[in-house]
């Protein structure tokens, strides 16, 4: 099936069934988020993966109770940086040089670049730049779980400070950002799933410049 085949036919689920997603799939999904293209590479979050009852319950409760977070086989949390810091950013830059193998002075360039522009900005611009980056690997594990056939519902409806209390990710330099539960869908009291996808016409969405 073609990637256009796969978003028409995929949708935010509002019911799962609690079936287990087999780790393979979760592997692909996760491998999607990792490989998913990020500002100048830094890939600034960490995902969380939750399969204990116990804290999806706790999750549950400061997201308005729906139900997926706690049906679902595996819970995605997206985290980003809450600062570029040069340790941060060095970090990265020094994984590129190891994996490739050599120093490129432009590279190294662009590193001192990134070094005199990002520390010295506010934490709150560096963490809403970081935060978009999730955005573009939650698209990607969206994408990896339609072809795992695996079921999946887009969420923002959370309280983020208590969910990084939850998770302690404060301590960890970082803020959450999204959620992605995933696991398969309870056709029978799944509202969704048998209406058709709305989206606007293409001439109310696309405007071309020539």
């Amino acid at each position: 099936m073609s990637f256009l085949e796969k978003l028409k036919e995929r949708y935010a689920t509002k019911a799962m069934n609690g079936a287990v997603v087999p780790q393979e799939k979760i592997n692909n999904i996760l491998e999607a988020i990792r490989l998913a293209p990020t500002s100048s590479g830094l890939q600034p979050f960490e995902v969380f993966v939750v399969t204990n009852d116990e804290t999806k319950s706790k999750i549950k409760e400061i997201a308005w109770n729906q139900p997926q977070i706690t049906d679902c086989s595996h819970l995605l949390v997206f985290a980003a940086w809450d600062n570029y810091t040069e340790d941060r950013i060095n970090h990265m830059f020094d994984l590129t040089n190891e994996i490739r193998g050599f120093k490129n002075e432009g590279w190294e360039n662009y590193r001192q670049m990134l070094l005199s522009s990002y520390p010295q900005k506010d934490a709150e611009t560096n963490f809403q730049h970081a935060a978009r980056q999730t955005y573009i690997a939650f698209m990607a594990a969206i994408t990896q779980a339609a072809y795992e056939n695996v079921d999946n519902t887009p969420m923002e409806g959370f309280d983020p400070n208590a969910l990084d209390e939850i998770l302690d990710l404060r301590k960890k330099g970082l803020r959450s950002t999204l959620l992605l539960p995933l696991g398969y869908k309870d056709a029978d009291n799944d509202w969704l799933v048998n209406l058709v996808k709305v989206r606007k016409p293409m001439n109310e969405l696309v405007t071309v410049i020539d």
